[in-house]
């Protein structure tokens, strides 16, 4: 993998932290308008600089679930619900949605974008990029 840049890797993690607050905060899906968009930006821009691979990304899907699942102490959260057989507040059951929407469109867009050259062999895109957002 390509070297990269922990605190630009963190901006962009806060960055995603803020749209999914600030989704929550508005009991908007992350799905919708502004802040789909917003999130795909921040795919671009973190694809551009590979660092969504799958195996060692640091903005792959999971990663950026782990990270974020940490910072918000979920990963604790669902172990000390297991053990002590209680339910999740609604609050971690409400990020642990987010960080699952914010998962699959991500995981979907790292597919797509992966294989682009595949079906745009004809395109004229000289660079076989994906086009740009």
């Amino acid at each position: 993998m390509a070297s990269f840049s922990r605190p630009f890797v963190n901006e962009i993690l806060n960055q995603i932290e803020s749209l999914i607050v600030e989704a929550e905060s508005q009991t908007r899906p992350l799905e919708m308008a502004p802040y789909r968009g917003q999130l795909f930006e921040l795919f671009v821009t973190s694809f551009r600089e590979s660092l969504v691979d799958e195996e060692d990304g640091p903005l792959a899907a999971d990663a950026i679930c782990r990270e974020l699942g940490d910072r918000w102490g979920l990963s604790t959260a669902a172990q000390s619900s297991m053990s002590e057989h209680k339910s999740l507040t609604a609050d971690q059951l409400a990020k642990m949605r987010s960080l699952w929407s914010v998962m699959r469109m991500w995981m979907e867009w790292t597919y797509a974008w992966s294989r682009w050259n595949e079906f745009h062999r004809g395109a004229s895109q000289e660079s076989g990029n994906p086009p740009s957002a």
